[in-house]
């Protein structure tokens, strides 16, 4: 009888799950498709070529590193901030916590475009326009006060009787931090460093702000800007080059799934 009344349900999931969907498969399609043809709108390549792909490589390889090196280097800032911040919040009991925890949530209600506005003036002075360091620290300040809350959150449901009977064996904070907390913290650091790692791969607002110009360190999301003209877009080399810069996203998304939806809900229920 339940399977008989929620059938619909299943397939009503499976359609919303395709129109979703369809602007992915119409991406690799036009990727797929000869410039000629493209304004025709077919729903498959009639006019396949994989010419648009042999341009994007040549073209774009280099954006398509800056952007790797960016979100990793991202991913380590993050943690480094992060977990530490997290412990002391969550288990130190460190004056100020509340006061702190509050102004991460408030930091995360700052629009992106005023962050990048003061970064553009900073960065100006100190000479940090279009470099690595530079767009890797702003790329971080979106990462970090999400991070905190998130390990915070899971850090707070630890059993304290671990870290009480790790103290009477002799352990300092640091060694309870590195060898309990953090293992413990498995799914959550894989969630916070996902994450990290899509904000900073797909950061358009920041590239573009703090590029002086010259070019030098731009990533997959300004190279796209390659192919898009005052009078002109050369469409089927932008939807190769965003295929391109899915499919690195689209393998951590496939193998971290698990530790993802571990990590999202872990804190939100405490015994």
């Amino acid at each position: 009888m339940t399977h008989r009344s929620t059938w619909w349900k299943t397939v009503l999931g499976i359609v919303l799950t395709l129109i979703m969907m369809f602007p992915v498969y119409w991406m690799i399609n036009i990727s797929f498709t000869g410039k000629a043809s493209i304004r025709s709108g077919d729903l498959w390549p009639k006019d396949f070529t994989i010419d648009n792909y042999v341009r994007v490589l040549g073209d774009q390889l280099p954006y398509l590193g800056t952007s790797i090196l960016v979100a990793f280097c991202c991913v380590i800032l993050t943690l480094a901030i992060a977990l530490p911040a997290a412990y002391a919040l969550a288990l130190l009991r460190c004056p100020g916590s509340g006061v702190l925890s509050f102004l991460l949530i408030v930091a995360q209600m700052i629009p992106a475009v005023v962050m990048s506005l003061g970064f553009y003036e900073i960065y100006n002075n100190l000479g940090l326009l279009d470099t690595l360091p530079g767009l890797v620290l702003a790329d971080s300040t979106i990462a970090v006060p999400f991070a905190v809350m998130l390990l915070t959150s899971f850090m707070a449901g630890i059993p304290k009787s671990l870290l009480e009977a790790a103290e009477v064996d002799g352990a300092t904070r640091t060694r309870r931090f590195f060898s309990i907390v953090i293992p413990l913290s498995r799914n959550s650091i894989v969630t916070v460093s996902l994450f990290a790692f899509l904000w900073s791969w797909s950061d358009f607002l920041f590239a573009s702000t703090l590029d002086s110009g010259g070019g030098k360190m731009r990533p997959i999301t300004m190279g796209l800007y390659n192919y898009i003209g005052a009078q002109t877009q050369e469409w089927g080399p932008m939807m190769a080059t965003a295929v391109l810069a899915s499919i690195p996203a689209t393998i951590l998304l496939v193998f971290a799934q698990k530790y993802v939806a571990a990590g999202v809900t872990a804190g939100a229920v405490k015994d």
